[in-house]
């Protein structure tokens, strides 16, 4: 079995100082590196494909998207977590949702996040929502497996106790080896769906035919990490089997399967 390799999650810290009879010390954490390259990576590809002459989208509408989806992400994340994954906590102290230092981003509520950002710059931009989806859609892969290495780096979201050769041992996970379920999703997630979803959009795809790729392959590659994954600890399996993030991806393959599948109408055309 292999050790964790032990990894400063912090990169540089400033202080500790006082403000308002607060103590503070602000520090710059690899996991928030992995958020910046996830939106540097989306920008960089964005903005090539809004200086193509063929493009319908500027620079500035492309630095638009990008902001409320950065948002979307931050805001939908969190709110999913609390919901989805800790919603005693909420009600026992609804200031928890705000406890962003604690840890605790949801990959489908930020999902739901950016999709309202979808809505938001279709409407202020006169596109259908499609025509914004397919376009963020490729881009997602990076900012996802960027995310997973930063999981691997705090030493979280380990997996399930195992013998295969591969299997490490993680700080607080105790003493059997387990998992590596991070670099898992980052091969997944992250490397494998970037791949597939660049090799299909080599051709002229119908609207919402992109988007719905992602959907369906996230999804499986989700449901088949989480088969090796520890499940959260206050909450389990359901019914003996399944876990949250399993049940969440279900529908998000139904509806992809249907956008793949479906026939655009004229006006999405």
């Amino acid at each position: 079995m292999l050790r964790f390799p032990e990894i400063d999650p912090i990169i540089f810290s400033i202080g500790p100082f006082e403000l308002f009879g607060q103590t503070f010390e602000p520090a710059v954490r690899w996991y928030g590196v992995m958020y910046l390259i996830g939106f540097v990576a989306a920008m960089y590809i964005l903005n090539r494909m809004a200086a193509k002459p063929d493009s319908k989208w500027t620079k500035e509408q492309v630095s638009d998207l990008l902001f409320y989806c950065f948002m979307g992400v931050i805001v939908g994340g969190r709110v999913g977590y609390v919901l989805f994954y800790n919603f005693g906590a909420f009600i026992d102290n609804p200031m928890y949702l705000f406890a962003i230092t604690d840890g605790g981003m949801s990959f489908h509520g930020g999902l739901l996040g950016v999709i309202s950002a979808f809505f938001y710059i279709a409407y202020t931009q006169k596109r259908t929502f499609f025509e914004v989806a397919d376009v963020v859609a490729p881009t997602v892969p990076i900012g996802l497996g960027a995310g997973r290495l930063g999981n691997f780096i705090n030493g979280e979201l380990w997996g399930r106790t195992t013998d295969v050769p591969w299997g490490m041992v993680f700080p607080g996970a105790g003493e059997l080896a387990r998992h590596p379920s991070q670099l898992y999703q980052f091969a997944l997630e992250g490397v494998a769906l970037f791949a597939i979803m660049a090799w299909y959009g080599r051709k002229p795809r119908a609207r919402g035919a992109m988007s719905g790729l992602f959907l369906v392959g996230y999804g499986a590659f989700r449901i088949v990490v989480e088969f090796v994954r520890e499940p959260d600890a206050h909450l389990g399996l359901y019914a003996g089997l399944f876990t949250m993030g399993q049940m969440l991806s279900v529908p998000m393959i139904a509806f992809g399967a249907y956008l793949m599948m479906r026939k655009p109408s004229n006006k999405e055309a």
